[in-house]
């Protein structure tokens, strides 16, 4: 039993919004995800940091959610910036039981445990970037009421951290996030959000007491990366 982390697959089965547009590594990325994950076993496990689907409903996502039911192990999923579909967990599981998906489940305010690890996340923001804005900052402070209550969640159990956003990249941080990771002395952070050329400005390395990671498909080359046995 292993525990694995990608981010942004960008699914999109059902629709026209397919990442090959861009070239390069995502040409034939459906194929190369199902490639990647044929290395996992079905007792594994793989956190999805976000950036799931395309689809604006979770209908529209059906082929996506239905196609990663099929891969091997269990997919933990957080949300991403454009993950249109994600309206409550509530619905999403009501969708994932009507349509016999049995191995996905969602990490919003909660936590699950993994050996002696708790996996805990939520999407993130990037407060400075937006601009600043009133509105950008109520949801920077709702990701961070979100993630702190992961953390809470996990009781004593060492922590492991998965975001969408990066809380560090080039000039920018996102202090509320890097102290939250260092308080609670996370040693891993994963990541996605950046792609193609921008994942040489990426931030990777120690940060206080934390790892930071980038986990997105492109950069991994759509195999998952190998956190931990059991």
């Amino acid at each position: 039993m292993a525990l694995y982390a990608i981010g942004d697959l960008h699914l999109s089965l059902s629709g026209e919004k397919t990442m090959e547009v861009f070239g390069g590594r995502w040409l034939n990325y459906i194929e190369k995800i199902e490639r990647g994950f044929s290395l996992l076993r079905d007792d594994d496990v793989c956190v999805l940091c976000g950036d799931i689907a395309w689809g604006m409903s979770l209908e529209e996502a059906r082929e996506d959610f239905l196609f990663l039911s099929r891969l091997p192990g269990r997919k933990i999923i957080v949300k991403g910036n454009h993950d249109f579909w994600w309206t409550t967990a509530a619905k999403a599981y009501r969708f994932f039981e009507e349509n016999h998906i049995a191995n996905i489940d969602i990490l919003n305010n909660n936590s699950y445990v993994f050996g002696d690890y708790a996996l805990c996340g939520t999407r993130g923001w990037f407060y400075e970037e937006e601009k600043g804005e009133e509105h950008d900052r109520k949801i920077m402070l709702r990701e961070i009421g979100r993630l702190e209550t992961s953390l809470r969640s996990a009781g004593e159990r060492e922590k492991l951290v998965f975001l969408h956003y990066p809380p560090k990249y080039q000039g920018y941080e996102c202090p509320e996030v890097l102290e939250l990771l260092e308080r609670y002395r996370v040693p891993l952070c994963c990541y996605g959000h950046i792609h193609g050329r921008g994942c040489a400005s990426a931030y990777q390395g120690p940060c206080g007491p934390t790892e930071l990671r980038l986990v997105s498909a492109d950069y991994l080359d759509f195999y998952p990366l190998k956190i931990s046995d059991l």
